[in-house]
């Protein structure tokens, strides 16, 4: 695998990890109204896949075989 994939597969995965990282840590907007809250759960099914996405990614750049 050529050089220059293996480090935009690298980054991109490192990117993409963190992006699920922080989408799965970061709150959800919460509507309220006076101490009624309306919508409070938090979905996280595509922080996990998008966090496995950049795990695939890294290992397919790790694991390439060397010429």
């Amino acid at each position: 695998m050529n050089k220059n994939i293996k480090t935009v597969l690298l980054v991109a995965g490192i990117v993409i990890l963190g992006y699920g990282i922080y989408t799965l840590i970061q709150p959800e907007a919460q509507v309220s109204i006076g101490d009624v809250d309306l919508v409070k759960a938090q979905d996280n099914t595509n922080s996990y896949i998008t966090m496995a996405i950049g795990i695939v990614a890294i290992a397919l750049s790790s694991f390439a075989s060397k010429k």
